[in-house]
């Protein structure tokens, strides 16, 4: 019998991939991993474009609020945040200019969708993949695999040997 974990998946291999290896494999993963979100922030943070990931982050929570009085709270912090030209942490998407704060009365959950993908092909085809090469994740691979106990990584190296991988 497989173990299942919250989501419904098995965790058996999955679950003995390391964090920086999950975050390697993809955006998706590193953003689902608090771990990767604080790491990816700060490496962010050095090139100046952290707000890019905290206006993901935030467009993220807005899709899950049903309350209405909320969601127009939440629409007009992240208008006011991100995208109006007075805002504190701009960030740079098209047709921002299109987004008022009439919309802002009327909130609905896919409201900054288009935008956020802007946002996330942005950072996944331009700053995740310098993250990838830095200093700072790569120092974290390394604390990870120093971790690691010895006998994990004898038993990886004789998988690798059989399936020649």
């Amino acid at each position: 019998a497989d173990i299942h974990d919250s989501d419904g998946s098995s965790s058996s291999s999955h679950q003995s991939l390391k964090s920086t290896a999950k975050w390697a494999a993809s955006l998706e993963n590193l953003l689902e991993d608090p771990e990767g979100v604080k790491r990816f922030r700060e490496f962010l943070k050095k090139e100046f474009s952290e707000e890019n990931v905290l206006f993901w982050l935030a467009c993220e929570d807005f899709k899950k609020m049903q309350d209405k009085e909320q969601m127009q709270e939440k629409a007009k912090e992240i208008y006011m945040t991100f995208l109006s030209n007075k805002a504190s942490s701009q960030v740079n998407v098209e047709g921002q200019s299109l987004l008022n704060e009439k919309i802002l009365e009327e909130p609905h959950p896919l409201m900054f969708q288009k935008l956020q993908e802007q946002i996330f092909n942005l950072m996944k085809y331009d700053s995740y993949s310098r993250f990838l090469k830095s200093d700072l994740f790569l120092k974290h691979k390394r604390t990870e695999e120093e971790e690691e106990p010895p006998d994990a990584q004898t038993s990886a190296k004789r998988a690798s040997r059989i399936y020649n991988t």
